[in-house]
């Protein structure tokens, strides 16, 4: 019998599969973690206004016959999830983790196709080290490392939120244009932008790769030679690309101008984004307007609420967005030379150490020791710099990675800089880094001395640049307080006293770090310091709906139902949706006697929130005591 003969496996596959598993073995070692920690159920902030709008979705009710307020493919993929598995997060977090090592299988791809372009005339040169023989290999297995041990992308990946899904959409963009030298047929620009457009549904930030892709369009080779033909069929590509977008994003307009009859682009939650991003106390960072709610939900009814209160009359939602735009574009006009340099503290927030992570999911996660320790994004930052002046240099197809790093910063100058709307900027910037360290081993073997001093030169400007340290106290409270916050909901109190008070010390007036000491002293069963810390979140922000019920709930505990029922009244002014208010002012209004707006107000709680048990007893309560 012949032996067999040996099939063989190019290198670059088996080394992107590689990647691809390695990454993922270890997204899914951290999602084991994750899936028996208390931060595994979406509790809260935006994580929970996906997973209820998925669960909506999952019940039958499909719209609200409103313009979006936030993007539906994510919550739709959700409930589809729901549907075929069940309800859990795992399962989406498992696909999370598999967008994550995609996104590691193309940094890897990318760094092969633009540092392996001089590797032909490398192997012809015998004398040729390794490493330029090998050096994409070398430098993208260095980044997709990197990228696994990224603590933000391994924070993002777990937690029910788009993110990770975002990043290697983008990323599979600019691999596409990397890997197209030549400008590519019709077919493919519509294919392209059609799912460009479909990804916009989820992450509308996808859309800033849009002039990455006219470039390529322009700047391309074409296929044919013909000079005449190549203007022509360079402007069918465009428009070919465009109506892809809009094919791709018609479940947005199409449901909002159709179902809606409100005329939204994508989502209604841009306006009031722009105007968190600019107005007079804008400081790059999400800061929220007096009276306003960080939490998509919260921030749905409080826009637009404060402005039908300024307005005077019922708005749809996209008179909601438009009013918060004009107000944001009435400050740009109003003054010019402040909002530049705004724009200016943005750019260097999204390039600074400090790491704002607005839902504190980093803090909560790695402090309970579900992800790893790892890289964050000051260091990657610093890394980058000096790779780009290197790579630009000799590998100016790096051009294109360079353009997908400057597109993911100019789509945050508009609004404000998070830690996840930088992230996907960060597969750029390792590959960078990764190449930077790795030339300068190349450059220390071979003694060439002035590539070392630029190196260096450029590293400690670079590290200069990213390092500033920041100026504003409450910047500096926000690692505490997010720290005192996850300590407080795991019990441990000592921690929590000792993370909230040092917030405390830098921002004594903030409403939300009293409240949460407040919420402190009353799980320590100190009630009277519970109640003045309350008390003291009112005088700071009178429409506070936590401070009001909680302190409903003291006045219904000390037998003051009177008291109660004029704080649940007042907290249901900023929130009318909530179940669980009306729920208490119906135990107010039983205590008082009232048994007629008891009924009223527990069938508004039911009607939110059905499957409340403890809602259907109250109800059965008030009923059986209005007949004795």
């Amino acid at each position: 019998m012949a032996p067999l003969q040996k099939i063989p496996i190019p290198r670059t596959l088996g080394l992107l599969h590689c990647v691809l598993v390695g990454v993922l073995l270890f997204r899914l070692a951290v999602l084991l973690k994750f899936s028996a920690s208390p931060f595994f159920a979406p509790g809260a902030g935006d994580m929970r206004f996906y997973d209820d709008w998925a669960k909506r979705i999952l019940h039958g009710q499909f719209t609200d016959h409103l313009a979006f307020f936030g993007l539906p493919l994510y919550p739709c993929f959700l409930a589809l999830l729901y549907k075929i598995f069940g309800y859990t997060p795992f399962v989406a977090a498992l696909f999370q983790a598999l967008a994550d090592a995609l996104t590691a299988a193309l940094i890897y791809r990318i760094s092969s196709a633009v540092f392996g372009e001089s590797r032909t005339t490398a192997r012809a040169d015998k004398s040729s080290s390794w490493i330029d023989r090998h050096r994409g290999q070398v430098v993208g297995v260095a980044a997709a490392a990197a990228w696994a041990l990224f603590v933000p992308a391994q924070a993002y990946s777990l937690v029910v939120m788009p993110t990770a899904f975002a990043v290697a959409v983008f990323w599979l963009v600019i691999a596409w244009v990397i890997k197209h030298p030549l400008m590519p047929g019709p077919a493919g620009w519509m294919i392209v932008g059609g799912g460009v457009g479909l990804a916009a549904t989820g992450v509308a930030t996808i859309l800033f790769a849009l002039p990455i892709l006219l470039a390529a369009i322009f700047l391309r080779p074409a296929q044919t030679t013909n000079r005449p033909t190549q203007l022509p069929s360079r402007v069918v590509a465009v428009l070919l690309l465009l109506v892809g977008v809009g094919v791709g994003t018609a479940p947005c307009w199409i449901h909002n101008s159709l179902v809606a009859c409100d005329p939204v682009f994508l989502s209604a939650h841009s306006g009031i984004n722009f105007w968190i991003g600019n107005n007079p106390a804008a400081n790059g960072y999400p800061n929220f307007p007096a009276g306003m709610r960080a939490e998509q939900a919260s921030m749905l009814q409080d826009s637009t609420a404060l402005a039908e209160t300024e307005i005077g009359h019922p708005l749809r939602r996209s008179e909601v967005s438009a009013f918060w735009s004009g107000k944001a574009r009435a400050y740009i006009v109003a003054r010019p030379g402040t909002w530049i340099r705004l724009l200016w503290r943005k750019t260097l927030n999204f390039w600074n150490a400090f790491e704002y992570d607005d839902l504190g999911v980093i803090i909560k996660l790695r402090q309970s020791g579900v992800i790893w320790p790892g890289l964050h994004f000051g260091v990657v930052a610093a890394l980058a710099i000096p790779g780009i002046v290197l790579a630009l240099r000799a590998f100016p197809a790096t051009g294109w990675i360079l353009a997908g790093v400057l597109a993911q910063m100019v789509s945050v100058l508009p609004v404000f800089v998070t830690e996840r709307y930088r992230l996907a900027a960060v597969p750029g910037l390792l590959i960078f880094a990764a190449f930077g360290l790795t030339h300068l081993g190349q450059s220390c073997s071979a003694g060439r001395f002035s590539t070392l001093a630029l190196y260096f030169v450029v590293l400690v400007a670079g590290t200069a640049f990213v390092s500033k340290p920041q100026t504003d106290p409450a910047l500096w409270a926000l690692p505490a307080y997010t720290a005192g916050r996850q300590a407080l909901d795991s019990g441990d109190f000592a921690r929590a006293e000792q993370q909230l008070q040092r917030a405390r010390d830098y921002v004594p007036d903030n409403p939300e770090i009293n409240f949460a000491l407040g919420n402190l002293r009353l799980a320590q069963g100190s009630r009277a310091e519970a109640k003045s810390f309350y008390e003291l979140v009112l005088r700071l922000n009178p429409k506070h709906k936590g401070a009001l019920n909680n302190l409903g709930l003291l006045a219904l505990d000390e037998n003051q139902p009177a008291i109660a029922r004029q704080y649940f009244q007042r907290a249901l002014e900023q929130d009318s949706q909530d179940g669980k208010t009306f729920y208490l002012l119906a135990k107010a209004q039983l205590a008082m006697g009232d048994f007629q707006d008891a009924r009223i107000s527990v069938e508004r709680a039911l009607e939110r929130e059905r499957d409340q048990a403890e809602y259907r007893q109250l109800k059965e309560e008030i009923g059986r005591r209005a007949h004795e």
